[in-house]
Formats: C-alpha cells, sequence, structure tokens
C-alpha cells in the first residue's frame, strides 16, 4: 500500500489503504490451509473460504525487527478461515486496484497470498469464478476487500478533489461488474465486503504531517460518508454484507474522548486504537498489525455467525 502524504483529502486518507506494488492474481487452487483428510488419509469435502484483493486479504505486513516483510499467513483471512473451519482458497495480491481485479491477469510471487501458486494467466475474478463453481455446494464464504489503491494516483493530481471523486465512481463501475459475478458463481454462499481502518488517524501523533490534528479530524467524515457509504451501496446489490472495518476498530468515535497511550502520552481514543492496531504511528505504513488482522477477522466472523 501506498504510503499516506499531506491532508489534500479524500485521497490523502485513503490513497494508501490498497497494498504495495501491483497486479493482481488468480489462482485457482491457491490455498494457505492444507487439504481436509479423514480418518484414512482421503480427502473430504471440505468448505472453502474464497479470499479476493489486496494486500489486507494477502497478510501483508512491512519488515519488523529483523523479520522481512511480505504476506504472512496472520492475515485476516487466515484467521476467519481457520476459526470457521474453513479451507483458505486466497487468490488476493497485494497492490490489486478494483480494475485489476477484473482484467488484468498474473501476480508477482512476491505480491501473492503465503503458498499461493502461480497464477497462470488468470485475473483475481476469472481465477474467483472458477473455484467458487468447482467447489459448488462447499463454498463457506467469500471474502473481498478491495479500492484503496485505486485512490493512489490522486496524490499527484493537481485537482485532488476531482481525481477522489473519479476515482471512487471507478471502484463502483468495478464493483458493479466485479460482485454479480461473484453472486452468480457462489450462489447463496455469503459474501462479506470490506473497508479499512482509518489509519490516518494516527497522523494526529506523526511527525510526518504538520498538520496531522485537522488531518485525522477531517479522516471521520471522509472514511464514513464518502468512500465507506460508496462501498456499502455496491456490496448491498448483490446482497453481501458490507463490514465497516474503520467503524469496528474505532474509527468513529469522538475524538474529544482521551486515554493514556505509553508512547504518546494522552491522545484520542481513536488515535490510540489505530495505533495499536496498524503500523502507521510507528512506521507511517498502512497495514494492520496481528492485533489489527485480529480485530478485522473477528468483524468478519461476527456478521458471519461464527
Amino acid at each position: 500500500m501506498p504510503r499516506g502524504r499531506r491532508a489534500a483529502l479524500p485521497v490523502a486518507l485513503l490513497l494508501a489503504l490498497g497494498a504495495c506494488t501491483a497486479e493482481p492474481g488468480g489462482a485457482p487452487e491457491g490455498t494457505t490451509s492444507p487439504p481436509v483428510t479423514s480418518s484414512d488419509g482421503a480427502p473430504t469435502a471440505e468448505r472453502v473460504h474464497v479470499s479476493l484483493g489486496d494486500s489486507y486479504a494477502t497478510g501483508y505486513r512491512p519488515a519488523d525487527a529483523g523479520e522481512p516483510g511480505g504476506s504472512s499467513r496472520e492475515g485476516f483471512a487466515q484467521l476467519v478461515a481457520d476459526e470457521a473451519d474453513l479451507r483458505l482458497i486466497n487468490l488476493a495480491c497485494s497492490g490489486a486496484t478494483s480494475a485489476q481485479l477484473r482484467g488484468e491477469p498474473g501476480c508477482s510471487p512476491a505480491n501473492r497470498a503465503v503458498d499461493a501458486p502461480d497464477p497462470a494467466g488468470s485475473t483475481q475474478l476469472d481465477a474467483a469464478v472458477r473455484v467458487l463453481r468447482e467447489h459448488e455446494g462447499r463454498v463457506g464464504l467469500v471474502t473481498v476487500v478491495i479500492g484503496g489503491n485505486d485512490l493512489a494516483p490522486c496524490a499527484q493530481s493537481s485537482d485532488v478533489a476531482t481525481c477522489a471523486s473519479q476515482a471512487v465512481a471507478a471502484v463502483r463501475a468495478n464493483l458493479a461488474t466485479v460482485l454479480p459475478a461473484l453472486r452468480d458463481a457462489a450462489g447463496d454462499a455469503p459474501i462479506v465486503g470490506l473497508t479499512y481502518p482509518d489509519v490516518f488517524l494516527g497522523a494526529w501523533v506523526s511527525p510526518s504531517f504538520p498538520n496531522g490534528q485537522d488531518l485525522a479530524r477531517l479522516s471521520v467524515s471522509l472514511f464514513r460518508d464518502f468512500f465507506n457509504s460508496a462501498l456499502k451501496a455496491e456490496y448491498e446489490k448483490v446482497g453481501a454484507t458490507f463490514v465497516d472495518v474503520t467503524a469496528e476498530t474505532g474509527g468513529y468515535g469522538p475524538l474529544t474522548e482521551t486515554t493514556r497511550d505509553p508512547a504518546y502520552g494522552e491522545i484520542p481514543t481513536p488515535v490510540a486504537k489505530v495505533c495499536a492496531l496498524t503500523y502507521f504511528c510507528s512506521k507511517t505504513d498502512v497495514h494492520p498489525t496481528v492485533e489489527g488482522h485480529r480485530a478485522i477477522a473477528s468483524a468478519v466472523l461476527a456478521v458471519t455467525g461464527r
């Protein structure tokens, strides 16, 4: 995912929310969970969780404490699959935009989910449709997290507001193609769409943002009213459930409510939450921490009744 810039506004909040460098993928049987077998070792008709999207779905994390960065098995998609006793087929690709999700084949090895095989020329959407049809009657869940990377180019635009509006319109248009195809292939299986934590609340404490408190205040309404409302509308058109991760991670809480943070002292409670759940405050990196992925997984599991 890209890094945040100054508060130029709709985009400054959202330009980083996708993944690192883009090329979406789609391997028909990319999986990060082992096949389920019976007591005699024969494969069983296990149910699957099909995951699409960007680096939030691949479980990307930055390099830290000597550990290399990249996709991990601690992402929310794997956590959901494990808790729900589903086999994860993770077709996500770090850096994917909504257009690439349906229109660009291939995903570099560095951007694939852990253990995902070569996508062999498939787009994420094509691969997902194929997987869903091959597992008809055995699809336990489909999750989609996409849209943040669509806004990234607007960081360099001379008219950020117009660029951002056009980007959100493009996300809606691409989802309007992707989601009906997924619904047709998934049948009655639950589809869950997600948004992102409001990482720019972390600008409140970041020296990288001289106007950080203003940016943090602005981010609340922009996430709630600009980006998330657009995503929610598209998912609901196909009977999918929308998980407002911004809300679930405390992003809409009052900034007048404070708490004492061990690193930053007395700060707004929503800021402290995003500092704990993402790397933004410490690294200006938008990706979730392990705790953040657990929070996202819990939100998904809650709406699926798991």
